[in-house]
């Protein structure tokens, strides 16, 4: 009981920080060709030539990573940032990992369904109580 009263407040913003800050290097592949990325050129060029998608949406999907995890780690803008991580999810999913089976070790969807799912769980709930939103007295 100790340990639980001890560290379940913290359940929420441990999962919605490290899920942001996670998100971030993915991103930074898109965006800036770190990390062993491709940068936002050759990534736009992936996107059109493979996913019938256009190449600016490289950038988009790119900052929505990047920036976007960045405010979801902190719990700022976190429901309109989380309906934005679930969209780039679940077109990466569908276009992307979804032929490649369920395993990630082999380009599946498993991974970036769970960063879909995680979230969808913020969208709905909010950054929550250790969240700038919360701070701010404003829940976008």
């Amino acid at each position: 009981m100790l340990f639980r009263s001890l560290f379940e407040p913290l359940a929420e913003p441990l999962l919605r920080a490290t899920t942001g800050l996670l998100l971030m290097p993915h991103g930074a592949q898109k965006l800036f060709g770190l990390f062993g990325g491709y940068g936002v050129e050759a990534t736009g060029q992936f996107f059109a030539s493979k996913l019938g998608l256009p190449a600016s949406f490289a950038l988009l999907a790119g900052l929505i990573e990047f920036v976007g995890g960045l405010l979801l780690a902190v719990g700022l803008a976190t429901r309109a940032v989380a309906v934005l991580i679930f969209g780039v999810m679940a077109v990466a999913v569908v276009s992307v990992h979804l032929p490649q089976g369920f395993f990630w070790t082999s380009g599946g969807y498993e991974y970036p369904l769970l960063w879909g799912i995680a979230a969808l769980f913020y969208a709905i709930r909010g950054g929550g109580r250790y969240s700038v939103d919360h701070l701010i007295g404003y829940e976008f």
